[in-house]
């Protein structure tokens, strides 16, 4: 529609005067992301596109005197699923913040459903008053150490490639399978490259002479930096480094120091993963915006990275900027620093007006087919008792993952742990409680436990079936009891959150799709996370970190240092399962 005859016809004659415009936003203060001035000018809409800039006259004006105009911004990198909102819902939150584009990747739900799960959200999102572009999960399962439910080859993602918001290939997390040239993975990387795809990088734990194979293989983009001589790596092999401050990770302070004046176009923001209640208390990349001004970033530059240098990065160049024959898509402010929205336009309409969400902007989105219900709504679990859980153990010295808080890495601590018949018992009192992963698609009956140290619970547990990247059911407790009774509790909810204290479930929160992602509106869902909140308070969980999606964490071994699978404890230096029992010595990488 944009470029067809009729429209660009109808655009020219908006742009030359010779037509009204069907909308006009006058007066506003419009943020060049090109030259970085300021000026002040109507911006003249028609058919979605902007025709002009300058003095113009529309079928309809807004006055935006006092108002600032920026393009809407677009999140580089994010996985919706750990909103765990629906495509809908997850849109009805972000565009409050000035998010009109996002590139996800549905990695999550692509490991519990395969390419039903791509299928599911890439329906679920058409029609929205939003574009929610995807690259497509290139890692499923991510590692052969853990239990997946689903395999996707090269051949599963190739249909996809024609779809028109599909831009390429997800990040490629297993650097093992990258740099040993195995096949599978060459041809994923082949197929995104004969469609003209992006690709999209997840160098973690990397030595700076490894990045080398990403950049070989065409991998232009990196999230996993988390301070500034890791981001100077990466821009210096012509990267787009991924600025990201989500929920467990918040690297931006870290980073900022490397941004200059002669990289920051190759720098973008990102949120990667998170939580509903994040979302609506600080925001998405917005947030990223206003942290960057506050750490002495020009308003103008970071406003850039979160539009224009996105935009950019993946071939979308009808949007990322305020100028003729782009999108109309625009936010309005009322405090450029402080990146206060009054106002949000996807395509000159107008989805957010004086900070109220316009609900008649959205469809009514269902559930397309019984098929993917029956392919989302999975717990498939071998019943569990007691003795299932039981660790034992010979040696009181024990290998530990240690929490990092606001981060995704941990540490391998060695703990004196405590012994009782043989078996490891939790101590609250000294922060080391058992840690949990259930194979839960298959019904396979593959355990993983070990020991956690950081959660600070004073009793109770706390379960899950978001657990990165294969989504078993994990959890961590005091108590084999509360274990138990939190195990059952979401496999009967068909997955989800819980808190419990003895014999209580003291909160939950179903995920009915994929034991990923809830069916209600945001919220409800915001309301539930906080009753979750609320009961993490009162078992002594940790406030200074999230602790559900710290956990969901622990279960993903393409991430240093040791984490837990439902086949055992595994160490990601030495990329092999290890004992419990600290027989050897650890094999961790240096603490940066």
């Amino acid at each position: 529609m944009q470029w067809n005859q009729a429209a660009l016809t109808r655009r020219i004659e908006v742009s030359a005067h010779h037509r009204p415009a069907d909308l006009v936003i006058r007066g506003g203060q419009i943020v060049n992301v090109f030259s970085g001035e300021i000026t002040v000018a109507d911006i003249a809409i028609i058919d979605g596109m902007i025709a002009g800039i300058g003095s113009y006259e529309g079928k309809e004006i807004v006055d935006a005197s006092g108002k600032w105009i920026i393009p809407g911004l677009i999140d580089g990198h994010v996985h919706i699923e750990s909103s765990l909102l629906s495509p809908k819902e997850f849109a009805r939150v972000v565009l409050q913040h000035g998010v009109t584009s996002v590139i996800t990747d549905p990695h999550e739900i692509g490991s519990v459903a395969g390419v039903e799960g791509i299928r599911y959200m890439l329906e679920q999102s058409e029609g929205l008053p939003m574009d929610q572009f995807v690259m497509l999960p290139s890692c499923v399962p991510a590692t052969p150490f853990e239990s997946c439910a689903a395999r996707l080859t090269a051949e599963d993602l190739e249909p996809f490639y024609s779809h028109p918001r599909v831009l390429g290939l997800a990040e490629v997390m297993d650097y093992g399978a990258l740099a040993g040239a195995e096949p599978g993975m060459v041809e994923k990387l082949a197929s995104a490259h004969a469609h003209g795809k992006r690709i999209d990088g997840h160098a973690a734990g990397i030595a700076a002479d490894q990045l080398d194979v990403y950049a070989a293989a065409g991998i232009r983009t990196d999230h996993e930096c988390i301070n500034a001589e890791e981001a100077k790596q990466r821009l210096a092999l012509g990267m787009y480094v991924m600025i990201r401050e989500g929920t467990a990770t918040r690297d931006l302070e870290a980073i900022l120091p490397a941004v200059n004046p002669h990289n920051a176009r190759r720098c973008v923001f990102v949120t990667d993963d998170k939580l509903t209640d994040d979302l609506l208390d600080e925001g998405s990349v917005d947030h990223n915006v206003r942290l960057a001004i506050r750490y002495g970033l020009p308003p103008v530059t970071a406003i850039q990275m979160a539009t224009l240098n996105t935009a950019e990065c993946f071939g979308l160049r009808d949007r990322g900027a305020i100028a003729p024959g782009y999108i109309a898509d625009l936010v309005l402010l009322d405090h450029l620093e402080e990146l206060t929205i009054h106002s949000v336009y996807k395509q000159g309409r107008p989805v957010v007006i004086e900070r109220q969400l316009q609900e008649a902007a959205f469809p009514a989105t269902t559930l397309s087919n019984a098929t993917h219900t029956a392919a989302l709504s999975r717990c498939h679990m071998t019943p569990l008792e007691a003795d299932h859980l039981a660790l034992p153990l010979r040696s009181e010295r024990c290998n530990v993952i240690e929490v990092i808080p606001q981060s995704i890495v941990t540490r391998h601590a060695i703990e004196q742990a405590d012994i009782v018949n043989g078996h490891f018992v939790p101590s609250v009192e000294r922060d080391l409680l058992k840690l949990v992963v259930a194979e839960r698609h298959q019904a396979t009956g593959h355990i993983g436990r070990a020991i956690v140290k950081g959660f600070q619970l004073k009793r109770g547990a706390i379960v899950s079936t978001v657990a990165h990247d294969s989504h078993n059911l994990i959890a961590a407790g005091a108590s084999d009891e509360e274990l138990l009774l939190a195990i059952r509790h979401v496999t009967e909810l068909g997955g989800g959150l819980a808190v419990i204290d003895g014999e209580q479930v003291l909160a939950s929160l179903p995920l009915s799709i994929g034991g990923l992602l809830s069916e209600l509106p945001y919220e409800q869902v915001y309301m539930q996370l906080g009753q979750l909140q609320q009961a993490l308070q009162h078992i002594g969980a940790a406030q200074h970190f999230d602790p559900f999606l710290t956990l969901s964490f622990l279960a993903l071994p393409v991430i240093p240092t040791l984490k837990l699978t439902d086949l055992g404890l595994f160490d990601f230096a030495a990329g092999r399962h290890i004992s419990v029992e600290a027989i050897e010595q650890p094999h961790s990488l240096p603490q940066t």
